[in-house]
Order: C-alpha cells, then structure tokens, then sequence
C-alpha cells in the first residue's frame, strides 16, 4: 500500500512534484481549522445550556473541512489556468461559513456565565476558524482586490451576529479586528503558494521552449549557411545562362564560353553545398562535449567529463558519431530528466570506443526499447553504419545509462 504513492512520487518531475507539495500544504491549512473546532466543541459539549451548539459546532467542523479542501481544490486549478468550477465551491464555503456562524453565536451562550472557561464563549472560537476556513480559498480563487474585500466582509457580516447572542461590544470590535488581520494573513499566505506554483509551472515551461529555441535556431543557422552559398550562386548562373542564351541567338561564339563558365559555378556550389551539409552532419567529439558541459552548467547541472588520451587518437568518423552520441545524449538529458548531475567517459575496451553516459534525476518510467525514442533510434542507425551499437544496461533508481560502442580499425 505504500509503495504505491512512493512510486508515484517517484514518477512525478520537479513541476508536478512542487505542485503536489503546495497543494497539500493548503490542504493541512484547511485541516489545521478542525482541531480547534473539535476542542472547543468537546470542551463545552457537557456544559449546561450549550450541547446543542456544541453538537451543531462539531457537524459544522465536518462539514466545513469537507468544503474547504474542496475550495482549494478547485481555486488552485483555476490559478493555474485549469477549468475548474471554483465559484461554485468559494460561494458554497462562504454560505457555510457565515450561515455556520450565525447559527452557533445564536445557539450558544450569551454570557460568560456559561461559558466553560473564563473569556468570551466557545462559539467565537468556532467563528474565527470557519471565517479562516473560508478565507484561505478566496485568497487563491479570487483576484487581490475581491479576496481582500472577502477577508474584510465576511468578519464584518458576522459581527452582528455576536451583538445579538449577547456578546459585548468590546469583546465583538476585538474580535472583527482579531479576525480581520487572521484573514489577510491567511489570504497572503495561500496566495503566495498558489504563486510560486505558477512560478515552478513557467519556469518549466520556458525550459521546453529553450529546448524547442535551440532546435530552431539551428535549422536557421542551417537554412542561414545554405542561402549565402547557393544565393549569390545562382543568381550568376541565371545571368550567364541569359547571356549565353542571347549569345547563342545571335551565332556569337562566346556562348559556350559562358556555358562552360555556368558549368564550373554549377559543379562549385555543389562541392559547396556539399560543404555545408558535412559541416552540420559531422560532429566534432571534443567541441560537442565542451558544448554539453556548457549548455548543462547553464541548466544548473553538474556535468563530468572524462575523455583522456583516448579521444584523439581515434579515427575521424569514429569522433564524429561519438560526438553526435553526446549531441542527443544532451537534448535527452534537458528534455526527458530533471538531473543533477550528469557524467560523459570515454574509454577503450575489447578493441572499441566505449562511451558512457549516465544522468540522475529520471522518473520511474520504462526505459525505451530498441524500437521505441526517435533520438536514440536515429543514434542506432548512426552506429550501425559504423559497426557500432548503442545499448541501456539497467542502471540504479531514477539514473539513466547509456553505453555507446563503435569498433576500431586494427
């Protein structure tokens, strides 16, 4: 029974994990309301002239628990842009708390004569923590202005049922002013958690955007390269075309010069192009290392790398696919963990290139099969053109491990 929540947890990212976090502090806040009900109720339940209040007090404290985590509920999905029907629960919880009040100050003792312990009687008590009930929820609900008012208005409406239930003015103006600073305070904190909630949910969200940016960026830089190459290009071979065609009307000579002129920028670009696409479908193995480390350190993730003597004297192809290894093994690691810490090492074993590369922070989910993850398939088929093969031994809970072996000439 327990490992199942645990395995949840454990499959849950940073986001979900915050919001889990703050969702339950506002719960215990809500269930904080109900020991103090409890014991002002059974304190007084056995008096003289106070069982029914008592009773209705403790049926009050049940209910009210039971409306106020659904009140949080339902407002921190709407703080967090989520449908939620949040006005239904907050008018639900306001109409329990004010009619709630106004039934236990009237039943209870007006004097305190009956009261079971000196001080003003037990229902105030019982007042206060459901107007804390109600104002904790409006706080994450409502917009700064409306919870405000509703953490002013709803001590204010439950004052004059204090001065009928015999209360005295004094002891009534202390406590509106009490239960008004209690309600802002309460209002501030539930706000604030509902805040950095939305903080955490951003935060995770501009991560992904950074990933998605740093793909873009480097289809423009692409598209960039290729246009400045082929541009200028074959702009000058529709000229001299035009001009060889217009040569050749005439029965000029000259026209085949210029064709084969047309020719030799036509056979340029292509080397050119060619150029351009081994530039950006080679990777270098110490520049994308050197690249991983600064693109994790700027996410807040300790990366070790340990290539040794053993990179340069492997053969350049061999560089190139290993370095493309680290290439994705580096988007996986932004994109798919919440790690701490990440570790690259090179070594030489049984005649191959051994790349490893292993990562904390992964949810408890299945590791993806040999057919399964676009990138590591695209890895796969990359190694296997050199022989090579790329494999996910099992690692510890929540690590991830990848071991990437390419065979060396003799």
């Amino acid at each position: 029974m327990v490992r199942g929540p645990i395995r949840r947890w454990k499959g849950y990212g940073k986001p979900q994990r915050a919001e889990l976090y703050f969702r339950w502090s506002l719960y215990l806040v809500a269930w904080f309301m109900l020991p103090i009900n409890l014991l002002s109720s059974a304190s007084a339940v056995k008096v003289q002239g106070v069982t029914t209040a008592a009773q209705v007090a403790l049926v009050l404290s049940l209910a009210s628990i039971l409306v106020t985590l659904r009140a949080y509920r339902t407002s921190l999905d709407h703080y967090l842009g989520r449908p939620s029907p949040y006005r239904r629960w907050l008018i639900v919880n306001a109409v329990l708390t004010v009619a709630g009040s106004w039934t236990v100050l009237l039943l209870g003792p007006s004097s305190d004569g009956l009261s079971p312990y000196p001080g003003p009687p037990f229902t105030t008590v019982i007042a206060a923590a459901l107007v804390g009930a109600a104002a904790g929820p409006t706080g994450v609900g409502l917009r700064w202005r409306w919870a405000l008012l509703a953490g002013i208005g709803l001590p204010l409406v439950i004052a004059p049922a204090m001065l009928l239930a015999g209360i005295s003015f004094a002891t009534t103006f202390g406590w509106v002013c009490g239960a008004v600073f209690g309600t802002l305070v309460l209002t501030g904190s539930c706000r604030s958690f509902a805040w950095v909630t939305a903080i955490v949910w951003e935060l995770d969200a501009a991560r992904e955007a950074q990933s998605r940016l740093a793909v873009a960026e480097e289809r423009l830089r692409f598209s960039r390269d290729l246009h400045d190459v082929m541009g200028r290009n074959l702009t000058t071979i529709a000229l001299k075309s035009e001009l060889a065609v217009q040569l050749a009307r005439r029965g000029r000579p000259e026209a085949a010069d210029q064709m084969s002129e047309v020719q030799k920028i036509a056979q340029e670009s292509q080397r050119e192009v060619r150029d351009v696409i081994r530039g950006y479908r080679t990777a270098d193995l110490h520049a994308e290392a050197i690249g991983a480390r600064a693109v994790l350190r700027s996410a807040d993730i300790a990366c070790e790398i340990d290539l040794g003597e053993n990179a340069d004297g492997l053969p350049l192809p061999v560089q190139s696919v290993l370095g493309w290894v680290i290439r994705e093994a580096t988007t996986n690691v932004l994109r798919h963990s919440e790690a701490a810490h990440c570790l690259i090492r090179l070594r030489r074993e049984d005649g191959r290139a051994v790349l490893e590369l292993e990562n904390d922070g992964v949810p408890e989910v299945p590791v993806p099969s040999q057919g399964a993850g676009t990138g590591l398939r695209g890895l796969r088929e990359r190694l296997a053109a050199h022989d090579g093969e790329l494999t996910v031994p099992t690692a510890a809970p929540g690590t991830f491990r990848m071991l990437a072996a390419v065979p060396l000439p003799c």
